[in-house]
């Protein structure tokens, strides 16, 4: 049996297989040529990188919280889930959610400020100092993209399985565990799960760091821990991925290339590389390889509503007000559940000037939002409607 204990937060990650090690270092494979590239990036290893120790190690005052939450329970399955429901009722009233908040299991405990990987790994090493054994969980999810400095960035999903420790003094049937998912709405009970190693989550950390230097356009430091990401997890096909983004953003387009084709060689469905190994011949003036590729990725997302929301979100950064709402209105026909597709079609409608259908589409947004963080935001909104038309009816 499992529980589910639920917070609404998202993070874009991805992962795969496990680190390889030589007389307890990280070894580079032997394919890692082919991918890495030190000499581009001349200065990489100036930058301090997060060690694993670093990234969940806990102060006394966290490991307080932890002990505090569990006095005077001893029954292991009570315990586990004490610790759990101290920890939501901790971050649904204090965190705020942020999507850069790429931070350690400490420093997510201090600042309050966290996405959903951070959680996760806040939460993994409180339960781990108090003895539960602890998993992290892929989950397969849709593709499913945000906007951030003008990037569309690919999300995946995570959650954790915890199981409380053995006591060999009490007698339980059953050794139940608890799932905890700080973003459920992306959690489906048909999705696929499949358990992730401690290297692999570390990967995940950096590959995040990297995404966020990358987005700063800090393109050293995102290098840095792109490598420290690749000699976690060598095959991790969204990271490849990201590494040929940003080779090919300097200009590296053989290397770019390369990446891409080790990213699809790891996983031939992931179509984010094969987008950007399209974008990639688009840039080098090879068109037709280009919409070969282009053609075959549309007729496979026809279906999602999220790559129609990313196209809508394109269009309106654009100014195409009249493509955008098109995107919107084909997302909207495929799930009537997505906030972010009632805030897209209020904007646009905002722009054209129709403030009816801005602020209904806008009260529609908050209705389906999923935290009271975002009700808050679209409230905002709204309470900006109703000044601006009593400001034009006077």
């Amino acid at each position: 049996m499992s529980k589910y204990l639920l917070l609404v937060f998202v993070i874009f990650l991805s992962a795969c297989q496990s680190p390889l090690f030589v007389s307890g270092r990280l070894s580079v494979p032997d394919n890692s040529s082919v991918v890495l590239h030190d000499e581009a990036f001349a200065g990489f290893e100036n930058y301090h990188i997060e060690s694993s120790e670093e990234i969940f190690d806990l102060n006394d005052d966290a490991k307080k919280f932890a002990k505090e939450s569990i006095r005077g329970i001893r029954r292991p399955s009570e315990q586990i889930e004490a610790l759990v429901q101290a920890i939501f009722t901790r971050s649904d009233f204090n965190l705020l959610y942020r999507a850069d908040a790429n931070t350690t299991a400490q420093q997510t405990f201090t600042s309050r400020a966290a996405n959903c990987l951070s959680l996760s790994i806040m939460t993994y090493a409180l339960a781990t100092e108090m003895g539960f054994d602890v998993r992290f969980q892929h989950i397969e999810i849709p593709e499913y993209w945000t906007r951030r400095e003008g990037q569309s960035i690919l999300n995946s999903h995570i959650n954790l399985q915890l199981l409380p420790k053995n006591d060999i003094t009490l007698v339980e049937l059953k050794r139940q565990g608890y799932e905890v998912d700080f973003d459920v709405q992306r959690t489906t009970k048909h999705d696929k799960k499949s358990l992730l190693t401690y290297a692999q989550v570390i990967s995940l950390f950096y590959n995040n760091k990297g995404s966020d230097a990358l987005l700063n356009k800090n393109y050293l430091l995102a290098y840095a821990y792109y490598r420290a990401a690749y000699l976690q997890d060598p095959r991790q096909a969204h990271l490849l991925a990201n590494l040929g983004y940003l080779y090919r953003i300097n200009a590296l387009y053989t290397f770019a290339e390369s990446a891409y084709q080790q990213a699809i060689k790891v996983d031939k469905d992931n179509l984010t590389a094969w987008q950007n190994l399209a974008f990639l011949y688009k840039h080098t003036n090879q068109a037709d390889k280009a919409s070969q590729i282009l053609l075959e990725l549309a007729h496979k997302r026809a279906s999602n509503p999220f790559y129609h929301l990313s196209l809508g979100d394109s269009a309106y950064e654009r100014e195409d007000w009249q493509s955008a709402l098109s995107n919107y209105r084909r997302a909207l026909s495929l799930d009537k559940n997505l906030h972010e597709v009632f805030f897209g079609l209020g904007k646009t409608y905002y722009e054209l000037g129709e403030i009816g259908r801005s602020k209904h589409y806008l009260q529609m947004a908050k209705k389906k939002s999923r935290s009271k963080q975002e009700q808050q935001i679209y409230a905002g909104k709204i309470e900006f409607l109703r000044r601006q038309a009593l400001l034009t009816k006077s």
